[in-house]
């Protein structure tokens, strides 16, 4: 039979690994990442009357992604079948049951135009108020890729680098430049694909220029990573890649698209 210091000793033992267990699961749930830890609501962009919507046929050399006549030239992410979100009247609006889209071709440079609309009888509040987004680059499925934000910032208030016009949880836009919704809206994005090294070490970073309205709002930022809702912005690398517009899981109703064209550059 053990001695009573026999005992004692193993006590102490099966204590001091329980002491050590409790102590590595704190601080574990001490440096998960959190939402919050990415989010930034100062300072707040100013707000800027945008001139009206001006007309933007596809120019010369331009592939038209979506015409207002059919989605061929988009998948669905999840499985690569049609793409499967509603067309009517000329406009192309999320179907939130079917997922996210992406389109068949790949990019790398280019020059793009979107229009979009959140809807005149959006409800909800933050980011549960008209979400969707423009992923500039989506080399791999879920919620990877290079985000621009889509949201109803007319008069809402979240984190400043995920309102509407934001290369999200990176850069806020320069100025808020947002209309009301049941208003068409347009971005104009230069974007300039990262590169990679053999080993896969970043050569050279993305760049994103945006107009939103026809007002500048992204002056040639240069993004840290892939835009991500958890944690901090992470390079994977990749040659070229196809653009995504997201269906966000939010309840509210769903956002509208329409004149996308895609121009690819050197």
């Amino acid at each position: 039979m053990p001695s009573s210091k026999m005992r004692a000793a193993s006590a102490v033992g099966r204590l001091s690994v329980l002491v050590m267990f409790a102590a590595s699961v704190a601080a574990a749930q001490a440096v998960a990442p959190k939402p919050q830890d990415t989010e930034f609501y100062t300072p707040v962009p100013p707000k800027v009357t945008p001139p009206p919507l001006a007309p933007a046929p596809p120019p010369a050399g331009a592939i038209a992604l979506f015409d207002g006549t059919n989605l061929d030239e988009w998948i669905n992410v999840k499985d690569g079948a049609p793409a499967g979100w509603t067309l009517a009247d000329g406009v192309l609006t999320v179907k939130k049951s079917a997922g996210d889209i992406r389109t068949r071709r790949s990019f790398k440079n280019y020059q793009l135009h979107l229009e979009w609309r959140i809807p005149a009888d959006i409800t909800g509040k933050g980011q549960l108020r008209g979400n969707s987004g423009v992923h500039l680059a989506a080399p791999g499925k879920a919620d990877s890729g290079y985000e621009l934000q889509v949201l109803d910032s007319w008069d809402n208030p979240t984190y400043t680098n995920g309102q509407a016009g934001s290369i999200y949880k990176q850069y806020p836009p320069l100025v808020n430049v947002s209309r009301p919704p049941g208003e068409w809206q347009a971005y104009d994005v230069l974007w300039t694909a990262p590169t990679f090294d053999s080993d896969g070490k970043v050569k050279t970073p993305a760049r994103a220029t945006v107009r939103q309205n026809g007002v500048l709002i992204q002056d040639n930022v240069t993004l840290r990573g892939e835009t991500r809702y958890i944690g901090p912005p992470v390079y994977i690398a990749y040659d070229t890649a196809p653009m995504k517009l997201q269906a966000h899981a939010d309840p509210s109703e769903p956002v509208s698209f329409r004149n996308i064209w895609i121009k690819p550059l050197p």
